[in-house]
């Protein structure tokens, strides 16, 4: 379902629609979130955008980066922990970036400048309903461990190796992992990672047939502006969620860039 809103108020009634749950009493979404700046684009992951024949560069692309990254490695040889430390720092991977807060996912929609004459989108995915297309296996471990995402201890449990998973089912299906805390980055992003079982699945396609389980919240070009500034006050910034120096001059940089005039209509 796709939903085009018209103010600040009305996205943020849209971005925490369905999160109270009954049996908490609490305000607990399921849902996880993708800023986009441009609605128009797909989810086409980072290893897809290599081109033709990109399923076969995964493996030696994991393999090698295992192979000149060890020494930065501070965590258990698992396939899922390189993974996560791989698309941290870009390597092209099968995963997506996603958050489970809706304030991080609206700074990836307007964080460009350059994109302020370009509707924005955030998408979100209810993590738990995903569960339900799950092989048994899999499902059995999110109930032993009464959880609803994976760790990279769960999956090497079932999974030991992309390959392994792969061959889980034929029948492809996503999963939610949450990466370790290599850094503080991850923490403040709260992220966590969209994983697809087949290389060559992209995620929207496979959520096209499963409406019930996705939305897309359109942000229109006009309204980029006032979210930025109102995110800005919140202190939801390239400061807070790229810990560093380099996160704090990419704030300033677009903190104080004057505003662009409207153009001009016909």
């Amino acid at each position: 379902m796709e939903i085009r809103v018209t103010s600040w108020n009305e996205l943020n009634e849209r971005l925490y629609e369905e999160s109270w749950q009954e049996g908490l009493g609490r305000f607990r979404s399921n849902f996880a979130f993708r800023g986009m700046t441009d609605a128009a684009h797909d989810l086409r992951t980072s290893l897809m955008r290599l081109g033709d024949g990109f399923e076969k560069l995964e493996t030696p692309l994991l393999r090698t980066f295992r192979r000149y990254a060890y020494r930065y490695a501070s965590f258990e040889d698992l396939t899922w922990n390189w993974l996560a430390l791989a698309q941290h720092h870009s390597l092209p991977t099968r995963m997506l970036d996603w958050t489970y807060s809706p304030y991080v996912a609206l700074h990836f929609a307007t964080e460009d400048l350059n994109a302020y004459d370009t509707d924005g989108v955030i998408w979100c995915v209810d993590y738990v309903q995903t569960n339900a297309f799950l092989p048994e296996s899999l499902q059995n471990m999110l109930v032993e461990e009464g959880a609803n995402v994976f760790t990279a201890e769960m999956l090497h449990t079932t999974a030991g190796s992309l390959a392994d998973l792969d061959a889980l089912t034929e029948e492809p299906f996503v999963l939610f992992f949450e990466p370790p805390s290599l850094d503080d980055r991850i923490v403040n992003q709260f992220a966590l990672f969209a994983l697809m079982s087949d290389p060559s699945v992209r995620l929207d396609r496979w959520l096209r047939d499963r409406p019930d389980l996705w939305r897309r919240i359109v942000i229109p070009a006009a309204l980029k502006s006032e979210v930025r500034d109102k995110l800005d006050q919140a202190n939801v910034t390239e400061r807070v969620l790229f810990p560093g120096l380099d996160g704090l001059s990419r704030w300033l940089q677009r903190y104080y860039t004057p505003k662009r005039p409207a153009e001009p209509t016909a």
